[in-house]
C-alpha cells in the first residue's frame, strides 16, 4: 500500500489491537479503511506533526481546529462511533520493533520537521490559581468576546446554561421555550414573589435576572467578572424596561457584600470556583441568605478521576475548570450550615440543549466565521460535538440542587409535596 492513505492506516495498526476504527481520505485523494465507519479527512501531514510534538487530545484536537484534519459528516456521531469502537478494543502497548516501523512509516508522510504554529485562541493565564485577577483572565478569556456571536449561538434570552424540556421539540417547542421553561422551573423553586431579592452569582447574559425581575417582580443584584456581560446586561434591563429592579455588579464572588436575601442562584458557575475555594464559596452563599432563604445551584458534574474539563477545553474554552461528583457537592453546602432539599437531574436535558445549540452553530456558520473567524468556529464546533457525547455516554451530568439556610430553630419553610415546581408555566 503506498499510498498516503495506506501508510496512514498501517501506522494507526501500531497502536491498534483490533480493525481501524475510521475510514481515512489523506490528501493526495487516496482512501482506506472500512467504508461504514467515519470518515476522517487527512488534508496535510501537519496533522501527524502536530500528534508527534503533541500526542494526544490536545494534538488531534489542534490539527481538527486549524483544518490539518476534518471530519465528513456529523463531528459527534463521528466521535462517538470511533471512541467506542477504540474502547471496544483491549488496551497494547506497542514493543520496540513497533514503534521503531511507526516512526520510519511517519517520516515517510512527512510528520517530520519542526513543530507547526499552534492555533490561536490558547487560554494564557497567569498568577495564583483562582485568584481574583486569574480567574477574571479565565472568565475573561470564554466571555469576553463580541456578545453578537452568543446570540448567533443561543436563544433569544441569551441563556448559556442547560435547558429544561417539558416535551419534544417540535415547530412550536424548541430551544427558547425550553429556556424559558428553566428560567420558570428556578424562580418556582426558589419561591420568587414581589419585592423578593434574588442574588445571581455569575449572572452571565442576564436571562435569569431580567425573567426574575419581569415576570416575578423580584428585586435582583446579578453579579459577574465579565466586562462584555456586565455591558451587555445593563443596556438590556434598560432595553427591556427592569432597570430599576436589576442592579448588575462587576466583581469576584469573594467580594460580594450584603445578606438577607430571599434566594440566592449560582447557575453554572460553580464548575469556576476551584477545588480548595468551594468550601468558602458554599459559606459565602450560605451568609448571604436570610434564615429560611433558598439557594438553587445549577451545576455540571463530574466523576473524582476526571474533574477538570479535558486539556481541550481547559486550554481552549475554559480554563481552570474544577467539576465533582454530585455527592461530594451536596456534602461541602450540606457542611456549609445549608438544608439540600432537592436534587434534580438535568442531564438528558443537556444533550437536547447542547444539540440546539450545534444546530445554531451550522446555520449561522457564515456569520459565526464572520464574527469570530473560522479558527475559534471549529473550535466551538469541536467544544460542542465533544460536550453533546460526554453528556449522553453520562461521563458528565448537571443537576439542580436546591438547598435551604434553616432558621435557628431548624424551620425551613419548605412545601412538603412540591410537584407544581416541575409543571411548565404559561409563557409570557
Amino acid at each position: 500500500m503506498r499510498t498516503a492513505a495506506g501508510k496512514l492506516t498501517e501506522l494507526m495498526s501500531h497502536f491498534l489491537t483490533g480493525p481501524l476504527p475510521v475510514q481515512v481520505r489523506a490528501w493526495d485523494g487516496s482512501r482506506a479503511g472500512p467504508t461504514d465507519a467515519p470518515l476522517i479527512v487527512v488534508r496535510s501531514p501537519r496533522a501527524l506533526r502536530r500528534l508527534l510534538w503533541q500526542p494526544g487530545e490536545l494534538g488531534l484536537a489542534e490539527a481538527y481546529i486549524t483544518g490539518d484534519l476534518d471530519v465528513d459528516g456529523d463531528l459527534a456521531q463521528a466521535l462517538s462511533q470511533a471512541g467506542q469502537a477504540v474502547r471496544d478494543q483491549p488496551p497494547t502497548r506497542p514493543r520496540p520493533a513497533a514503534l521503531a516501523a511507526a516512526a520510519v512509516l511517519a517520516a515517510r508522510l512527512g510528520a517530520s520537521g519542526p513543530p507547526p504554529a499552534r492555533p490561536e485562541g490558547r487560554a494564557r493565564l497567569s498568577g495564583r490559581l483562582h485568584s481574583a485577577t486569574r480567574d477574571r483572565a479565565a472568565i475573561s478569556h470564554h466571555y469576553d468576546v463580541p456578545a453578537h456571536f452568543y446570540a448567533l449561538l443561543l436563544d433569544p434570552s441569551m441563556a448559556y446554561s442547560c435547558a429544561y424540556w417539558t416535551r419534544p421539540a417540535d415547530a412550536s417547542y424548541g430551544l427558547a421555550e425550553a429556556q424559558h421553561d428553566k428560567l420558570e422551573l428556578i424562580c418556582r423553586k426558589l419561591g420568587l414573589g414581589a419585592g423578593d431579592r434574588l442574588l445571581d452569582v455569575g449572572c452571565g447574559w442576564g436571562s435569569l435576572a431580567v425573567h426574575a425581575a419581569r415576570t416575578h417582580k423580584a428585586h435582583v443584584t446579578a453579579v459577574t467578572l465579565s466586562r462584555s456581560q456586565r455591558d451587555h446586561v445593563i443596556e438590556r434591563c434598560r432595553r427591556e424596561g427592569v432597570a430599576d429592579r436589576v442592579h448588575v455588579q462587576l466583581r469576584h464572588w469573594r467580594h460580594i457584600d450584603g445578606a438577607g436575601y430571599d434566594a440566592v442562584t449560582a447557575v453554572e458557575m460553580g464548575e469556576h470556583v476551584g477545588h480548595a475555594e468551594y468550601p468558602y464559596f458554599a459559606e459565602k452563599l450560605r451568609g448571604a441568605l436570610r434564615p429560611e432563604g433558598r439557594l438553587l445551584i445549577q451545576q455540571m458534574s463530574r466523576g473524582a478521576h476526571a474533574p477538570g474539563g479535558g486539556a481541550f477545553i481547559e486550554t481552549y474554552i475554559a480554563p481552570d475548570m474544577h467539576m465533582r461528583p454530585l455527592g461530594q457537592t451536596t456534602d461541602l453546602l450540606e457542611t456549609a450550615g445549608l438544608e439540600v432539599r432537592s436534587v434534580q437531574s438535568l442531564r438528558e436535558h443537556y444533550t437536547a440543549t447542547i444539540d440546539a445549540w450545534r444546530t445554531n452553530l451550522e446555520d449561522h456558520w457564515s456569520q459565526v466565521e464572520d464574527c469570530v473567524g473560522e479558527t475559534t468556529g471549529r473550535v466551538w464546533r469541536l467544544y460542542l460535538a465533544g460536550a453533546s457525547l460526554a453528556f449522553t455516554e453520562r461521563r458528565m451530568g448537571v443537576d439542580q440542587i436546591l438547598a435551604v439556610r434553616p432558621s435557628r430553630e431548624g424551620r425551613s419553610a419548605m412545601p412538603a409535596t412540591p410537584v407544581a415546581w416541575y409543571a411548565p408555566a404559561g409563557r409570557s
